[in-house]
């Protein structure tokens, strides 16, 4: 497994930018090899993991454009570098919206082809945090590129369906009111 050395911290950034209480629901949408999952469990969080292909027993099969779980079953959905990937960050921002408790939070960090916080908004998050991210994704990238690895199978597709186009990488935290 290759990974990037400031990836756990910026996972804990992302989880310390909201106040967590020990044994909240919670959700690691494209959870992939269920590291966010180990550092939550870590913080006393109850969370599963999903992805559409599990590489981990941390983490369960599933579709986070048609999550499992009931309507305001959960506090916390989190999701890094994954609902771009799926083609639809509108449909994965709102199906967040809908498994989220009221006071629930999104914890989202994201390419971003300059509307993912416009998503968030519209979907009727309150945003909290926002920061901009792309000199660390660009950082990352440049390593996956130099050790010959890539987080994503799709890379070439989105290469070649984004080509021309400025992607930036954006940290959005919101709460569901």
């Amino acid at each position: 497994m290759n990974r990037h050395p400031g990836r756990e911290e910026q996972t804990i950034h992302l989880l310390k930018s909201i106040e967590l209480k020990k044994g909240m629901k919670a959700l690691d949408l494209g959870a992939g090899e269920g590291e966010t999952v180990q550092i939550m469990k870590a913080f006393g969080l109850n969370v599963q993991g999903v992805d559409l292909a599990p590489r981990s027993s941390e983490v369960q099969q599933g579709d986070f454009l048609d999550l499992q779980y009931a309507a305001d079953s959960m506090d916390l959905c989190i999701s890094q570098c994954a609902f771009f990937v799926s083609r639809d960050q509108k449909k994965a921002v709102s199906e967040c919206w809908r498994v989220l408790k009221k006071g629930g939070f999104l914890l989202l960090s994201d390419l971003d082809p300059g509307n993912l916080l416009e998503i968030v908004k519209e979907t009727g998050f309150t945003i909290l945090c926002q920061e901009d991210q792309t000199a660390l994704w660009r950082e990352y990238y440049l390593e996956a590129i130099w050790n010959d690895s890539f987080c994503c199978e799709d890379h070439k597709l989105l290469q070649k369906e984004y080509k021309g186009r400025k992607i930036g990488y954006t940290m959005v935290v919101g709460r569901k009111e």
